[in-house]
């Protein structure tokens, strides 16, 4: 086997190690004074058109004047990402609650960006309880679950 060959099959693990590694993170924020659910339309037509190329999935929950985010995607578009949030005008306070990159499958495969009323939060994250396979993200929805049915 010639050194271009041995090299090829050193690279391959990486690589395929690579294309499975999933960035998330979650965040909060207020909404500035003045916006409208019009402006909220705009952020979600936006994610879906500029998402699926990015390939960022995650959910967007907005009910009394707060924001919750999960983005998850390839770590560096993610983070790009999150800076245009913190400079967007329609964000105040915005505080990231978790980020992690680790071998797992997405949480929200399909979904570029869905937004989701806070009334329907927990529904949305039982059914991805329920088609979840590994253990972290089985824990994770466990726990947001969890601290949902806590919150009066």
């Amino acid at each position: 086997m010639n050194e271009l060959s041995k090299s090829a099959l050193l690279d391959e693990p990486e690589d395929a190690f690579e294309e499975y590694l999933l960035f998330n993170l979650v965040y909060c924020s207020q909404v500035s004074p003045g916006i409208e659910q019009a402006d909220v339309d705009a952020i979600i037509a936006t994610a879906r058109r500029f998402n699926p190329i990015l390939g960022i999935t995650g959910i967007l929950v907005f009910g009394g004047g707060v924001f919750f985010q999960w983005i998850e995607g390839p770590k560096s578009k993610v983070l790009e990402l999150v800076s245009r949030i913190e400079a967007d005008s329609r964000h105040e306070k915005m505080a990231i609650l978790s980020s992690d990159e680790e071998i797992r499958e997405r949480i929200f495969p399909t979904w570029d960006m869905e937004l989701v009323d806070t009334k329907d939060i927990q529904e949305v994250l039982q059914d991805a309880l329920e088609t979840a396979h590994d253990e972290k993200s089985i824990a994770a929805l466990q726990l947001l679950l969890d601290q949902l049915e806590k919150t009066p």
